[in-house]
C-alpha cells in the first residue's frame, strides 16, 4: 500500500457527489388572485402556506403589515380588504419566503422557526444547520 496522500484525496473526491448536480426543484408559488369589488382574494393561499411549511396565520399577519390592509382566512383562501395587483402580491410573497423560509446560507427552503425571545425568533435550516435571528414585529 504505497498510496500517497494526494492519490487518496483524489480518490475520495472522485467518489463524492457533484454539488452542481444537486438541484432543487423548489419554486415559490405564484399567487392566483382575483379582485372582486374592493377586495382581493388569493385562491391558492393554502398551497402557498403548505409550500412555505408555515401556519397560514403567520403569512396572513405578514401580508396585513405589508399591504396595510386587514385580511381574513376562510375556505383555504385569503381575502384582503383592498385591491391588490397580482404582481404586488407575488412580490410580497417572494419577500416573505426570502425573509422567513429560505436559508441564507444554503438557499434551501427546508427551515422551521423556533421559539420567541424578546420579540425575535430563530430560523433553523434543517439542511445545513444554520441558525438566523428573525424579527416579526
Amino acid at each position: 500500500m504505497d498510496t500517497s496522500y494526494e492519490q487518496l484525496l483524489d480518490r475520495a473526491f472522485a467518489q463524492l457527489p457533484s454539488l452542481a448536480a444537486e438541484k432543487s426543484d423548489f419554486k415559490i408559488p405564484e399567487v392566483d388572485s382575483i379582485i372582486q369589488g374592493a377586495k382581493t382574494i388569493i385562491r391558492n393561499f393554502s398551497q402557498i402556506a403548505d409550500v412555505a411549511r408555515r401556519e397560514p396565520d403567520d403569512i396572513a399577519k405578514y401580508l396585513t403589515r405589508e399591504l396595510a390592509a386587514p385580511v381574513s382566512i376562510g375556505d383555504q383562501k385569503l381575502t384582503i380588504s383592498t385591491k391588490a395587483q397580482a404582481a404586488v402580491l407575488n412580490d410580497k410573497i417572494r419577500k416573505y419566503f426570502q425573509a422567513f423560509v429560505i436559508c441564507k446560507e444554503c438557499g434551501k427552503p427546508d427551515t422551521h422557526i423556533e421559539g420567541t425571545q424578546r420579540g425575535y425568533e430563530t430560523l433553523v435550516c434543517e439542511a445545513c444547520g444554520a441558525r438566523y435571528t428573525v424579527k416579526r414585529s
